[in-house]
């Protein structure tokens, strides 16, 4: 029962931060324009993402276009491109994985063994997917804080954390929950099966050692 509920969580966790993943990599809000100092245009909002950059005018009006080229982007960016891409296909690899490996699907005939196997891929997996999502993430978030205090950054470039980065973080967390959970519950009914293994045999040899105590008794006394 209660192996059922974690891997009920741990599944909810992963799609949570699966879909999150997906999301965070398209969203444009990863930079945003900043109102600091002589920057008080308040009408015009600029936000920065992986695949476009978008100017809203007023809450009212919003314009979005594609990047021209990729080497027009920064390093971070560029990067996070491919990291984020790579991210999103470990994530829904890791959920389709946890599927199959769950106790009530039966997709697939195999063993207890093997889908214990099969649940430790999947949280293997979602920790990989977080731990990916986090390197541009952080390196994003990293970047604009610096050139935030950086004085040779012009006022007019500088931006400030968007909200795919906390996105991001909260939907990296999820994942990395969600592998601990499959891969503790992987361990867990793996000494479970070795102690239920291991009690038999000390069972049976006691058991033998009583039998043939009684067998020499016996014929002991037949004897006599």
């Amino acid at each position: 029962m209660i192996g059922g509920v974690l891997q009920i969580a741990g599944l909810l966790l992963g799609g949570i931060g699966m879909i999150g993943t997906i999301a965070v990599t398209g969203m444009p809000q990863w930079r945003v324009s900043a109102f600091i100092e002589n920057n008080i245009i308040v009408f015009e909002t600029i936000w920065e993402g992986l695949w476009m950059h978008c100017i809203r005018q007023a809450n009212i009006r919003m314009q979005c276009k594609v990047y021209d080229s990729v080497l027009a982007l920064s390093l971070d960016l560029q990067a996070s491109r491919g990291l984020m891409c790579a991210g999103s296909v470990l994530s829904f690899l890791a959920f389709l994985v946890a599927i199959i490996g769950m106790k009530c699907t039966q997709c697939v005939q195999s063993s207890w063994q093997e889908k214990g196997y099969i649940i430790l891929a999947a949280g293997l997996l979602f920790i990989l997917s977080g731990a990916v999502e986090l390197v541009p993430i952080c390196w994003v978030a990293n970047t604009i804080i610096s050139d935030f205090y950086n004085p040779l950054v012009n006022i007019a470039q500088k931006r400030e954390l968007g909200e795919a980065l906390y996105l991001g973080w909260v939907a990296a967390f999820c994942l990395i929950a969600a592998g601990a959970i499959f891969c503790c519950f992987c361990s867990c009914c793996e000494k479970t099966r070795s102690y239920g293994y291991s009690a038999p045999r000390h069972y049976s040899a006691y058991n033998l050692h009583l039998n043939r105590g009684t067998e020499s008794s016996y014929s002991r006394s037949q004897y006599v």
